[in-house]
């Protein structure tokens, strides 16, 4: 029973490291400025690596004070958070498959089309109900400044690969003909009606493309870019997550077995 339970400590101590790059992805995917205006997408992988850092901690303290209940505890749990991780993998990846960007000649960024993205994400994160207050959220950072501070020239910034957000919120549509003055200024637009965002654009700071379908694109582009990378973290910590449950409900059932063995020769003796 000893070497079971040392195994099984040793396990919860992998299940605990594990916990700490998926609390690092939840922090990461909470400190980027779309998320932050996405209060309900924002700390969800942070509250399930702090749960398994928890759950990890109560099976070490069982295994090596030899506390079944704690133990028996700790699976279940792991079962519970294993199953929700994956979920959200699986979600995760089917909504941000369709990625919506599309090439423009003689641009370095990608601009961005609605249409191109699942109808899960334009449903729940950019309809009317939601995009008010995830607009006033956008237009307070900085992300839209920061283009004035990096790029001076219109060949700096025509060649530049800026973020899917910047691309849909703080610039027009290529399509629409808006002549540079600089990354947030733009005037006399060729074709005005080439789209419905072109007349959209505003050169006033606080509003720029902001009521623009292509800015709820860009949202969602920087959405589908950084869930994805956080995916590669969490696939990893998955995989190794359900080995270590594996081993240790291994380890477990050995030690209830021995402990049966123990008593049943007590019995005897």
């Amino acid at each position: 029973m000893a070497v079971s339970n040392n195994i099984t400590s040793v396990l919860n101590f992998i299940s605990l490291l594990c916990s700490i790059p998926i609390i690092a992805s939840g922090i990461w995917l909470a400190s980027k400025p779309d998320n932050a205006c996405i209060h309900w997408l924002r700390w969800p992988v942070v509250f399930i690596g702090i749960a398994f850092l928890l759950v990890s901690l109560a099976g070490f303290v069982g295994a090596y004070w030899n506390k079944q209940s704690l133990l028996a505890f700790y699976l279940m749990c792991m079962a519970v958070l294993i199953t929700a991780l994956l979920i959200l993998l699986v979600l995760a990846f089917i909504v941000t498959r369709p990625s919506g960007g599309y090439a423009v000649p003689g641009r370095g960024y990608q601009e961005y089309r609605l249409s191109g993205f699942s109808a899960w994400l334009r449903a729940h994160v950019v309809n009317y109900e939601n995009w008010g207050k995830i607009r006033a959220c956008l237009a307070n950072s900085d992300t839209c400044a920061k283009l004035d501070r990096n790029f001076i020239t219109a060949d700096q910034f025509f060649s530049a690969h800026i973020s899917p957000l910047q691309s849909g919120c703080c610039k027009p549509p290529t399509i629409c003909g808006y002549q540079f003055v600089n990354p947030t200024m733009w005037v006399s637009p060729v074709n005005a009606l080439a789209d419905q965002d072109c007349a959209l654009w505003s050169n006033d700071q606080t509003q720029l493309c902001y009521n623009c379908n292509s800015c709820k694109a860009g949202l969602l582009g920087n959405l589908r870019r950084e869930w994805r990378k956080s995916n590669v973290v969490l696939i990893i910590a998955v995989v190794v997550l359900i080995w270590v449950y594996l081993i240790a409900c291994s380890a477990f059932r050995n030690a209830q077995t021995e402990d049966l063995f123990n008593r049943y020769k007590q019995g005897w003796v």
